[in-house]
């Protein structure tokens, strides 16, 4: 059998770096890790065994610098690199370079990069491979009139996509012949942007369709198989929210033809290594190739868990020559697995990302690695900054169940052990949605969060009693005050010294005011004899809290509190004037009521102007001073974090000022455009 390699050079950062160390550790392989300016501190830096600095924090000027790379690759003795997913993982010239410096890329050859790194290329490849593909046009012709006479002709609603894209940049759907032209001009700014090409492809948008993709692995010696499919319908933004294996509802005949195809596809370009070859669904089981990603894929642990085969390690057998460790009759299913992103991110803001410092992070325990009950997937850790830099990615949480209720299930109970502050979070978006009634009857589709909109983002809500009730109690746990019996009490040496709200008469009290949204919110706490009494909003209910905390500021506070008689339970971080309360997958932000502070944020708040929701560079503007422009009309465009945010009016009004022109790079909180009455 060949020698797995001595040393393995990780070329990427994150969660998936420190996976990929954690199989390499497992297999005595010593690691090297790269890193930018804005990561010297990172996880994946400490998970290696060496680290290398590449270059500044934009990844053009580190991770995606190909001969930075490659020369740490030389200087630290590595004999392999393995990309991860992203930067250079689909990067021809890369693999093509390695290869030439005698490094094995732990990926398929450049050939195969190449071949399917193209959507329009890779879908004539797989017409000839007899891969059923959608309705549309993949041609090279790119004029803007020719695509929209093909737009016309395939019928509304079409797809644009990017041909040389992924991850749902430079992807548009088109409803009317009218809106055809301005959404194909965004579509090759993103795209030019993104991947350095505009060109695009158009396709059929096929209605209430499913995204399911088969996992595929080939090795140097002919063999070929298919780890079976993932379902990855459930997306924000066209990019996946939730993944699981085995999809809802596949027959085992539907299975195999799939499965069968996707390995058609991979031998029609001599693949080796793993790669996922993403196909759309209809609803009467119809399927059509969409792509082949020529890379291990983010949601790749729930193939992981449902075959307890380990895909990294998979990657470094075949990279080094060795054969497949299974064959296609070995492979078999156990099981179901869910997994969900959790993202830095807004939901009720149009999931735009959330950049700021991990102030409290707490994830689930980790179980066992294949088949286990909980697995998180994690790159930053508490104290960490999530930067504009780089996908807001905090962990991945992936659950294992003898069928899909049990992990759903599974899955709730991670989401509620999933705490976060100093960003805004999908947690709580992702709890809805595992609670959804169509997601838990498994209708699903690539609609399905937009379909269900009402359910999965409801407007903001007030904080019930329980909520005002928990944060208070942290803040008594806080101050030192503590009940009888709870551990954060201290053995006192004195009367004098005991902490629980004894006065002079057996009667103490204390308001605390909590800003609720735009609530100003009063609690009264009161102690009569040894009971204790929580009030309102109403009248006062008998109240007991037991902590198992520290009283320390900036911690969390695991709190057991009975209120009349009903007994809840909750985490509690108090950071900075705000009580962040964490409760059965839900999080209500409650800020700690200062008069003269809150009249100068009212100030500022309506100091008047558009200002930029995060650091980005303005790529287009739409309007100029002196113009008249009605609420919701666009006013600009900003690109932040590889994505494009339109700047929209929130008022009818006349722009007095323009701050900035096309091409100028922008602080977060930056006033953007000035609009008068």
């Amino acid at each position: 059998m060949t020698h797995m390699f001595d040393t393995l050079l990780i070329a990427n950062r994150g969660e998936i770096a420190c996976r990929v160390a954690a199989t390499a550790r497992r297999l005595g392989i010593r690691t090297v890790a790269v890193y930018s300016d804005a990561d010297a501190g990172a996880r994946h830096v400490a998970a290696c065994d060496v680290a290398v600095h590449i270059g500044g924090p934009e990844p053009r000027a580190s991770y995606l610098r190909a001969d930075a790379i490659l020369q740490a690759a030389r200087d630290t003795g590595a004999q392999a690199i393995h990309p991860g997913y992203g930067f250079l993982s689909e990067n021809e010239a890369f693999a093509q370079a390695a290869a030439d410096a005698g490094i094995a890329f732990v990926g398929p050859p450049a050939s195969a990069i190449a071949a399917m790194g193209s959507k329009s290329a890779a879908k004539a490849l797989m017409e000839k491979a007899g891969v059923p593909l959608v309705p549309g046009y993949h041609g090279d012709n790119q004029d803007p009139q020719f695509l929209k006479t093909q737009a016309d002709a395939i019928g509304y609603p079409v797809l644009i996509k990017a041909s040389a894209g992924g991850g749902g940049k430079g992807m548009r759907v088109v409803e009317s012949a009218d809106a055809f032209l301005e959404a194909l001009a965004s579509c090759q700014r993103e795209a030019a942007s993104s991947f350095g090409d505009d060109r695009v492809l158009i396709e059929r948008y096929l209605q209430k369709p499913r995204h399911i993709e088969i996992q595929v692995f080939a090795d140097t010696h002919g063999n070929c198989v298919y780890l079976f499919e993932r379902d990855c319908s459930v997306q924000r933004r066209h990019q996946k929210v939730i993944e699981e294996a085995p999809a809802p509802g596949m027959t085992p005949e539907r299975r195999q033809a799939m499965g069968e195809a996707a390995v058609a596809a991979a031998r029609a370009v001599g693949y080796v290594g793993a790669g996922t070859v993403e196909f759309i669904a209809e609803p009467d089981g119809r399927f059509y190739f969409m792509e082949m990603n020529t890379r291990l894929q983010v949601e790749h642990p729930v193939t992981e868990m449902i075959t307890g085969h380990d895909l990294v390690e998979w990657q470094l057998r075949v990279a080094a020559g060795q054969p497949l460790p299974a064959a296609q009759q070995d492979l078999r299913i156990h099981g179901h697995a869910i997994e969900a992103r959790i993202y830095a991110e807004n939901p009720d803001k149009g999931f735009l990302p959330s950049i700021g410092r991990l102030a409290y992070l707490e994830l689930p325990p980790h179980a066992a690695f294949a088949n286990g009950e909980v697995r998180v997937d994690g790159g930053v850790r508490m104290g960490d900054a999530i930067t504009p830099y780089y996908d807001p990615m905090i962990a991945k949480l992936i659950v294992h169940g003898a069928d899909r209720d049990q992990a759903r299930a599974r899955m709730i109970q991670a989401l509620a052990h999933t705490h976060a502050v100093g960003v805004q979070t999908n947690v709580a978006f992702l709890t809805r949605l595992m609670q959804d009634d169509a997601f838990a009857a498994a209708d699903l589709d690539t609609g399905l969060i937009e379909r269900r909109r009402q359910t999965l983002l409801p407007p903001p809500a007030a904080a019930d009693t329980t909520a005002l009730a928990l944060a208070t109690a942290a803040v008594l746990v806080r101050q030192g005050l503590a009940q009888s019996g709870s551990q954060a009490a201290k053995p006192a040496t004195d009367p004098w010294d005991v902490r629980d709200g004894w006065r002079l008469g057996e009667r103490y009290a204390q308001a605390v005011q909590w800003q609720d949204g735009d609530t100003l919110r009063d609690v009264t706490v009161a102690r009569d004899g040894k009971a204790w009494t929580l009030a309102c909003a109403g009248a006062p209910q008998a109240f007991s809290w037991r902590s198992n905390a520290s009283a320390n500021p900036n911690l969390a506070y695991g709190l057991r509190i009975v209120l009349d008689g009903r007994e809840s339970a909750g985490t509690v971080v108090l950071h900075d004037d705000k009580a962040y309360v964490f409760r059965e997958g839900r999080t209500q932000v409650l800020v700690l009521h200062d008069a003269l502070a809150h009249a100068q944020d009212d100030q500022a708040d309506h100091a008047g102007g558009l200002t930029a929701p995060m650091p980005g560079k303005i790529i287009s503007i739409a309007v100029r001073a002196g113009d008249s422009v009605s609420r919701g009309q666009p006013l600009l465009v900003m690109e932040a974090m590889k994505m494009e945010h339109t700047i929209s009016a929130p008022a009818d009004g006349k722009v007095q000022e323009v701050f900035y022109a096309v091409g100028d790079q922008v602080a977060e909180g930056a006033e953007l455009v000035a609009i008068g009455a």
